[in-house]
């Protein structure tokens, strides 16, 4: 949808929309669409005036243009009022997910406010009192708390902040798959230019709704199903992702009840509704009208797609509403996407990828990689990660990107900044983002094969963790609706320095030692058969002990260090002679 980006900022847009359709529906936030009285809808008008009078808030409280402010609030449309909020009093938006139970969690939370510097946290009502109990015991009861749901200065005295493309409007932590979060500076112009590109991929305009249940501080949700819509002047529906994850199925009913054009989950969502929607919960479902239902964030796997597919076909979805994409935090969002196409991919001989090499599989062996479509958002380039000498298509190596997508670095780290957001290639080209993400360019499209840091090197060979992950679950049936985790460590005794692998999944409902006996081993044998891959240690976790970020990303670099740190509880432990967990004697560790 040509246009977004020749506003001047996001809150300019959005004042647009505010004075030409006052009165048209622009957020919903759906508690159940099964009921009548499960939506709650706030207008154009609605939204501005509300965002304007905590502008109007902010400044009285001496919260001022370029401070952050830190974002704690549970799904809802508050979140929302405080986002645009933050942008019409020109203070940059920090989003971040509640403090939560866990300690790892709070921790996370603690970190984002200390790397950030925020100026004050503003949250509602009815998250205050655990707010301030987080505050107190982190220390940080000095900063000022707004409920930003409560009664406050009306809209009247509101100016427009001095904002264009450059002025910092977020700052986007990344869900720290491999280490602490980064904050990623996102402008106004990031915001808008992908707001463009992502409308003018899917064929966007102001009549197409966008929604889901992405969390509302993860990119996929922020920049891609709330500002998107707002943008072109339709509307976003959202759904707690807590609602999802209990009762998949109203997801699929949304956006067949409120007629949602487009929406995106992570893989896992895609294959959380093929095994756990029933035809009961899928009674009167109909997916004629979804147009795009983009996969990304993780991974995506061709069997996931082809069961999706499957499983609701019979309900309308039509296989080119399935769009496998590739984005990221550092780039606002959205990269490539395959749009109205029916899903492709590429089976890649096993042996070629180990070797860097993109070739197509004679025969049935080999690895299918999906088509995440040509890039639409950013230039891309496929680098070699040491020599960073540019690749030839059919070579798989680092993702380069560039474009006025790409955010304008981490927050406070400039040193990481010149190294991954000004990288030069051997050959002198400038000025691009070091994704740490592998692939490939094949006959003009993108394809994704896992990340640098994830890559594990085995005697030799490169092998990628999600297919060690995914094998396990198609041959052991027990595992498949559960996550894992694989990740090499050094051995601790034993000839050599090779690394070994080490296994780790969730398992439910088994406690009998010896079926988790069997089971151990049964994946120990699955790991040497398909992969031929030194297995050090197989730990078999209960359900939530293999560590993933607010997203549902895996994090096997945090589950590395755990396990190092014996600092894993599984339900049993098989240990190699020549591998011993640092905290723990037994080989055999049976709860």
């Amino acid at each position: 949808m040509a246009g977004i980006v020749t506003a001047p900022s996001v809150t300019a847009m959005l004042r647009k929309h505010a004075e030409n359709q006052p009165e048209k529906e622009a957020a919903a936030f759906v508690a159940d669409p099964l009921r009548e009285d499960g939506t709650q809808w706030l207008t154009y008008a609605e939204l501005d005036g509300r965002a304007r009078s905590l502008a109007v808030r902010l400044h009285r409280s001496s919260i001022g243009p370029g401070e952050r402010a830190l974002l704690l609030y549970p799904a809802g449309l508050d979140f929302l009022v405080a986002f645009f909020g933050c942008l019409y009093a020109g203070v940059v938006a920090v989003p971040s997910s509640l403090p939560g139970r866990y300690r790892h969690e709070r921790h996370r939370v603690r970190r984002i406010a200390d790397d950030s510097g925020a100026a004050a946290i503003l949250t509602d009502t009815g998250t205050r009192a655990d707010v301030e109990a987080w505050c107190a015991e982190e220390g940080l009861g000095g900063l000022p708390l707004l409920a930003t749901d409560e009664a406050g200065p009306g809209p009247g005295d509101w100016t427009m902040p001095a904002t264009g493309h450059s002025t910092l409007a977020v700052l986007q932590y990344t869900s720290g798959s491999t280490g602490d979060p980064k904050g990623v500076m996102i402008s106004h112009g990031n915001l808008l230019h992908n707001a463009e590109n992502i409308a003018d991929a899917l064929g966007l305009d102001d009549t197409t709704r966008g929604g889901g249940w992405i969390p509302h501080f993860h990119d996929m949700g922020l920049m891609g199903l709330m500002t998107t819509p707002l943008m072109t002047g339709s509307a976003t529906v959202l759904m707690s992702p807590s609602t999802f994850l209990k009762r998949p199925h109203l997801w699929l009913h949304m956006i067949d009840r409120l007629d949602i054009d487009f929406s995106a989950a992570p893989d896992f969502a895609y294959d959380v509704c093929s095994r756990r929607v029933t035809d009961a919960q899928a009674e009167g479902l109909d997916l004629s009208r979804w147009r795009h239902a983009v996969d990304g964030s993780e991974p995506v796997r061709s069997a996931v797609l082809d069961r999706f597919h499957r499983r609701f076909a019979d309900y309308g979805l039509r296989p080119e509403t399935l769009a496998p994409s590739y984005g990221m935090a550092e780039a606002t969002l959205f990269v490539s996407g395959a749009i109205d196409v029916a899903p492709s991919s590429v089976r890649v001989d096993a042996g070629s990828l180990e070797r860097d090499e993109f070739r197509p599989a004679v025969g049935e062996s080999g690895r299918d990689v999906v088509n995440c479509g040509p890039p639409l958002g950013a230039e891309v380039l496929v680098v070699d990660p040491d020599t960073l000498r540019t690749l030839p298509e059919g070579s798989v190596g680092e993702l380069w990107l560039r474009g006025p997508v790409v955010g304008h670095g981490y927050w406070g780290r400039e040193a990481t900044n010149e190294a991954e957001f000004r990288a030069t290639t051997a050959e002198g080209d400038s000025g691009y983002l070091r994704t740490g993400d592998l692939g490939a360019l094949y006959e003009g499209d993108l394809y994704i094969t896992g990340r640098i840091k994830d890559v594990l090197n085995l005697r030799g060979r490169n092998l990628y963790p999600q297919d060690i992950e995914h094998e396990l679950r198609v041959q052991r049936p027990e595992l498949g609706n559960l996550v894992g985790a694989c990740f090499a460590v050094p051995q601790t005794a034993g000839p050599g320095e090779d690394d070994v692998l080490v296994v780790t999944h969730e398992v439910r409902g088994i406690k009998d030692e010896e079926r988790l006996r069997e089971l151990a081993a049964d994946m120990r044998l699955t790991v040497a058969r398909e992969f031929g891959a030194p297995v050090g240690a197989v730990l078999l976790l209960r359900p939530g002990g293999v560590r993933r970020t607010t997203s549902g990303k895996i994090q096997r670099s945090a589950m590395r260090e755990l396990f190092r740190a014996g600092a894993l509880e599984p339900t049993y432990a098989d240990y190699q002679p020549t591998l011993r967990p640092t905290a723990a004697s037994r080989e055999q560790a049976p709860a």
